[in-house]
Order: structure tokens, then C-alpha cells, then sequence
């Protein structure tokens, strides 16, 4: 009995993890969506995950309330289809001592 509940939970335990590698390759690109595309995904979630082109991804925010208490909001232009430098959000940013105001 225990060798069938282990069977069973190895194959359940393998289905799922196979199923989450095409769910992670769909990730949401802004070179496929129009700007108002892009930017509506920000604005409905709050905080969002998108490609930027290639194998590059950040995360987006709305505001800077979807950020850690330390950090502030940089904002965040990216390619999308129909615009080279759509504005969609912020992107969360620690700044250093170094930084002046207004430079981010």
C-alpha cells in the first residue's frame, strides 16, 4: 500500500512540476502588446512581471505602495509594439547614498 502512495505521489508531484515550465515560458512581453496593452497589465494587477525583449524581464509596479518600505519608484519605459519607449509603471529601486533627488 505504501509503495502505490508513493507511486502515486511521485507521478502527481512529477505532472505538476512539468506543468509549470510552459506556464513560465508564457510570460507576458511588452514587444507584443501595445502601449495601453502594457500599461492596463500594470494598472489591473497592482505589480506585474513582464519581458522587455529577448530573455529580459522586470517587475512593474502601479505606485509606490507595491514597493518595500525603503525603496521608491523609478519609472519605467520599455519597447512595446507600437511605441519604442512606452511609459508603464514604476520599478522599484533602493537608493544609495550616493544618489541625488531627482536622478531617478
Amino acid at each position: 500500500m505504501r509503495r502505490l502512495l508513493s507511486r502515486c505521489t511521485l507521478a502527481s508531484t512529477a505532472l505538476l512540476i512539468a506543468g509549470t515550465g510552459p506556464a513560465l515560458a508564457q510570460r507576458l512581453s511588452t514587444t507584443n502588446l501595445t502601449c495601453a496593452q502594457a500599461r492596463a497589465v500594470v494598472m489591473r494587477q497592482g505589480a506585474a512581471v513582464l519581458g522587455t525583449g529577448g530573455a529580459t524581464f522586470d517587475r512593474f509596479v502601479r505606485d509606490r505602495s507595491f514597493c518595500e518600505v525603503t525603496e521608491i519608484g523609478r519609472r519605467a519605459f520599455v519597447p512595446t509594439r507600437d511605441t519604442p519607449g512606452c511609459f508603464v509603471g514604476f520599478t522599484c529601486y533602493e537608493p544609495s547614498r550616493g544618489d541625488r533627488f531627482g536622478d531617478f
